[in-house]
């Protein structure tokens, strides 16, 4: 299978991460005039499968490092396999909560509570377990990524309605909280050694495929429940999803989902050079190429008051910093 080799292609991987992860929701923009979030989500799920299955069955079979993607399965034990579902179960479930924080209390306060909680604690978690990297660079890097997630913040409360709801500010939270702990629960089902991985445990590849499992079977659970107890808007139901939909809004949600996967299993690759905390430190800053979109393809900030433009930069340098700080943290 293909393995990383040299930390900066690892580095240059989780980067592609953070674009593909600040990405994805495009195609939920482009489809959202004529589909609801839930009916976009099935296809968003099922490309997830489709790219992790590709890329295993690819990437994750060729080569003479490591162990190829269905012979490693076969040998995989009942808890690696449960800690893979189990992550794409809490995936699942935060995803979803953190879209609803959002049509309830706005961008401005659902994505910093949630990702900022979600960067901080994922990054804790995945360090203690695997402490890879100078703690203080890593953790100095990270209040900078957060700090420039709370000025994007201010940004967004510049332009928006200002609409914020304790459920809200309680869904955020509970998305940020669950957002934080699925990395870990799939990262402990991986091998940390590639190339010779211990029996019983997972590579990435096969890893990212289960954990797409987990996604797909939640979403009978935690998607119909917002299908048909929608947040925002009317409910939607099963047959809409034949009825209404077309191969063009399929396309786009399984495009969403196949872009969000690429970036899950590139980072899980990374991981095997730059450590799981770093990797997923780095491929948290997803918030600012969202906010990059937002800023200089959907013109969201194009009417904003004045002061806004000084406030971009600010954001966009202490990302940079922060990046640059966890990125420093495995070289010391």
């Amino acid at each position: 299978m293909f393995i990383v080799k040299s930390y900066p292609l690892a580095v240059l991987l989780c980067i592609i991460t953070m674009l593909c992860w600040g990405s994805w929701a495009n195609t939920q923009k482009m489809a959202s005039k004529r589909w609801e979030f839930p009916l976009f989500y099935w296809d968003y799920t099922f490309g997830i499968i489709i790219l992790s299955l590709t890329l295993g069955l690819s990437l994750g079979s060729f080569g003479e490092n490591g162990q190829a993607f269905f012979p490693n399965l076969v040998q995989a034990s009942l808890n690696a396999i449960l800690l893979a579902l189990l992550g794409g179960i809490i995936f699942n479930i935060a995803n979803l909560l953190l879209v609803a924080a959002i049509d309830i209390a706005g961008m401005a306060t659902a994505f910093p509570i949630g990702i900022g909680i979600a960067l901080v604690l994922g990054v804790i978690l995945n360090f203690i377990a695997v402490p890879i990297g100078d703690p203080i660079l890593l953790f100095v890097g990270v209040g900078f990524v957060t700090s420039a997630i709370v000025v994007d913040a201010l940004i967004y409360k510049k332009i928006s309605s200002g609409k914020s709801t304790r459920k809200g500010i309680l869904l955020s939270l509970a998305a940020g909280i669950l957002m934080g702990f699925f990395y870990r629960f799939v990262a402990s089902s991986i091998s940390t050694d590639f190339i010779n991985p211990d029996k019983g445990l997972l590579t990435p590849y096969s890893a990212v495929f289960i954990f797409s499992l987990g996604i797909f079977l939640s979403n009978f659970l935690f998607n119909t429940f917002f299908m048909y107890q929608p947040v925002t808007g009317d409910k939607v139901s099963y047959s809409d999803y034949f009825t209404r939909g077309n191969p063009k809004l399929h396309s786009i949600g399984i495009f969403g989902g196949m872009i969000w996967a690429l970036g899950m299993l590139l980072n899980m690759i990374a991981a095997g050079k730059a450590g799981f905390a770093i990797s997923y430190g780095l491929g948290q800053g997803a918030t600012m190429v969202a906010a990059i979109w937002g800023v200089f393809i959907w013109k969201e900030f194009k009417h904003a008051p004045k002061g806004t433009n000084s406030l971009i930069w600010l954001m966009f340098i202490l990302f940079i910093l922060g990046l640059g700080l966890i990125i420093m943290a495995k070289n010391v």
